[in-house]
């Protein structure tokens, strides 16, 4: 009776593509940026069709450089017009920083807490690691800037309730998310975000 389901071939030809289509095309609904996901799910289906015969592998490598060149062209055009904004104001803290607290953990985990400090913002960064920062009872008097860059990484970063998020995210089969509950008003200081997640992961809780 259960002969036809114990003939059911997962590993078909092309299978392991499914690891790269799969998360890209959930980060098409989850990022704020959704270029790295789109390049990544371009990417994962020209290689499924290319194992199961249906195009051939010189055609996808003569296609996919000028390709992907363009997306990414269109997108920082786009980027500018629509996030301008944000980016303008992420470029602005980070022209006043001095370079303090900066973090980072390679093949490590770090855990960084600033109860009862005054934050003026940070550079996070972790390689085959991780980084948890705390900044839950943190003094956040003005708008700050935390540039986070995670590759085969995660960073975890809490933030108090009263605080706006605003995020500018470059994942690349990795992801930038916002879990935080927060409650503010027009007097609400902003946490910009200036994340880049590559085969990792930045999340804001």
């Amino acid at each position: 009776m259960l002969h036809g389901i114990t003939n059911i071939n997962i590993f078909f030809d092309g299978w392991w593509t499914l690891f790269i289509i799969i998360p890209c095309f959930i980060g098409l609904f989850k990022e704020n940026e959704k270029t790295g996901n789109f390049i990544g799910l371009l990417i994962g289906v020209a290689l499924l069709l290319a194992c199961q015969n249906i195009i051939d592998f010189h055609l996808i490598w003569k296609l996919a450089f000028p390709t992907i060149l363009v997306i990414i062209g269109v997108s920082l055009i786009f980027k500018d017009t629509i996030g301008g904004k944000v980016n303008s104001e992420i470029r602005k803290l980070n022209e006043k920083r001095n370079g303090e607290n900066g973090y980072c953990a390679t093949f490590a985990g770090q855990n960084v807490n600033f109860d009862g400090q005054n934050f003026t913002g940070a550079d996070l960064t972790a390689v085959f690691g991780g980084i948890k920062c705390d900044l839950r009872n943190a003094i956040i008097d003005s708008d700050v800037v935390i540039n986070a860059s995670s590759t085969f990484g995660g960073i975890e970063i809490y933030v108090p309730s009263n605080v706006k998020i605003k995020i500018k995210s470059t994942p690349l089969f990795g992801g930038v998310s916002n879990k935080a509950n927060t409650k503010t008003d027009e007097n609400s200081h902003t946490i910009y975000i200036n994340g880049t997640a590559v085969f990792g992961g930045v999340e804001i809780k």
